[in-house]
């Protein structure tokens, strides 16, 4: 009896990157030979075919167009998933209860009431 032929993985890849959270599918991530880094190769994006654009995802390809591996620091990272099938890549507002770690003393903002 054949192998079944198992398709490649697809991550999803959430971070924060100046104030927004990105989120992208990659067909690779792994650690980098770059302390503190974690490399994500060969992004996807979903094709033009459609009628309706999505401006975050058209702004994520304008931001990765011409990238062959981008690192991303571990701290900026969010979370990593394994998902079936991709999804389509947006970007959204940094605000909400995930911060980057580690920040500047100076920086924090007290808790709503306090």
């Amino acid at each position: 009896m054949p192998d079944k032929i198992t398709p490649e993985p697809i991550y999803k890849v959430i971070f924060n990157n100046q104030g927004e959270v990105f989120e992208v599918y990659a067909r690779y991530i792994y650690q980098s030979d770059l302390y503190g880094f974690i490399e994500i190769e060969e992004l996807l994006f979903g094709e033009r075919t459609q009628l309706l654009v999505d401006p975050g995802e058209e702004k994520l390809k304008a931001e990765f167009t011409g990238v062959k591996r981008s690192y991303i620091p571990v701290q900026s990272i969010i979370r990593i998933d394994e998902v079936d099938k991709q999804g389509v890549p947006k970007v959204s507002e940094g605000k909400g209860n995930v911060t980057q770690f580690p920040t500047k003393p100076g920086n924090q903002t007290p808790p709503a009431g306090q």
